[in-house]
């Protein structure tokens, strides 16, 4: 497989299918040396089924488990770590990776239990993961989704597991699109495999799925993001950290020199536009929030949306860390512990937001 080259294949048998992608993509040349340490970097962001849009398919792991150990190679780690409010172990049990490590005897290494370590990434000092270091060769297993915040997440953003929890809240007050660029400069990932079977196009951590039964394969991350901007009918530029990592070297992010080859007959269908968080982030006034925290509360804005509450929502809802120190009407998270009506939690998840606002819109608004 060839840098420019991003290889596509459908189908319903996930390890199957990854296996087959796999050996098209010749990944066992590419990694050559069977004794390199072999890192396997899935998207474990909550506890949540893979069938629910927000992790990685233990079948995808799985085929790509099978493939590398039938071609010799057997120091395989897989290695991630939730988002912030959620722990690791959680995510591991609920997404079924347990049973998929024992059978092929990978260890698992949760990087929340790291220590980080600083590193120059491109001219930005960022702490990374000590884990990372123990990697030769870091095979990436993103699954292509939606973003509240960012629009898109795939192969670029899913490095972010590879940073401990206090790099994860810095990067949101930094504006999260420059350090997610820098620290691809500073973490380099070998190999892609995309998960594209049933991502929810709206919120990273799930819950309205669509199916598409696809894996993806590529070598160059940006090109990667730049082939999932257009998927998800995005402009590149419309999700700056894509641009910016190609222009710090990490990769290619003009997508008319992209070799797309469908491994079969079968491309899959276009994927729908879906714009779930643009008809609700109206209401909300967001400086430097985390990913969980906002990530809870744009689907809980969106249940109430169906229900016809939202519109009799008033006050905008204030989040993120911007708001420490601050007073005001109406807070989601600890950060805005000081507005008049504040729902605590480091993040408060879905269903208390959810409870939280509609109890306010009932009896505060008019």
């Amino acid at each position: 497989m060839e840098k420019n080259q991003i290889f596509i294949k459908c189908g319903t048998d996930y390890k199957g299918m990854t296996r087959e992608i796999l050996e098209e993509s010749r990944l066992a040349d590419l990694i050559g040396d069977k004794e390199l340490r072999i890192g396997i970097k899935p998207n474990m962001v909550s506890a949540s089924d893979p069938s629910n849009g927000a992790t990685t398919h233990r079948e995808v792991l799985a085929g790509i488990m099978e493939y590398l150990k039938e071609n010799g190679f057997h120091k395989l780690t897989m290695i991630e770590g939730s988002w912030v409010g959620d722990r690791t172990m959680d995510v591991f049990y609920a997404c079924g990776y347990d049973s998929v490590c024992q059978e092929y005897d990978v260890e698992f290494h949760d990087t929340q239990k790291d220590k980080g370590f600083a590193k120059d990434c491109q001219g930005m000092e960022l702490h990374i993961c000590s884990g990372v270091k123990d990697i030769d060769f870091l095979i990436n297993v993103p699954v292509l989704k939606g973003h509240c915040q960012t629009k898109i997440t795939c192969a670029l953003k899913n490095m972010k597991g590879l940073i401990p929890n206090s790099e994860k809240r810095r990067f949101h007050s930094l504006g999260l699109h420059k350090p997610i660029a820098h620290l691809n400069a500073g973490i380099r990932q070998d190999f892609i495999v995309v998960d594209n079977i049933c991502g929810d196009l709206d919120f990273e951590d799930g819950g309205n799925p669509v199916v598409m039964n696809r894996v993806l394969t590529g070598r160059d991350p940006v090109l990667i993001d730049a082939y999932v901007c257009h998927m998800m009918h995005y402009e590149v530029s419309e999700v700056p950290y894509v641009e910016l990592a190609g222009q710090l070297g990490v990769g290619c992010s003009d997508l008319q020199k992209a070799d797309i080859r469908v491994c079969g007959t079968d491309i899959g269908e276009q994927l729908p536009r879906s714009r779930k968080v643009v008809e609700v982030a109206d209401a909300v006034e967001e400086v430097e929030s985390c990913s969980a925290c906002y990530g809870y509360l744009i689907p809980a804005l969106d249940r109430l949306k169906q229900e016809g509450l939202l519109d009799r929502l008033h006050e905008k809802i204030h989040i993120g860390q911007g708001y420490r120190g601050k007073t005001g009407e109406l807070g989601i998270g600890h950060c805005t512990r000081n507005f008049c009506h504040h729902l605590e939690g480091c993040p408060p998840v879905e269903e208390q937001v959810y409870y939280f606002l509609k109890d306010y819109i009932e009896n505060h608004q008019k």
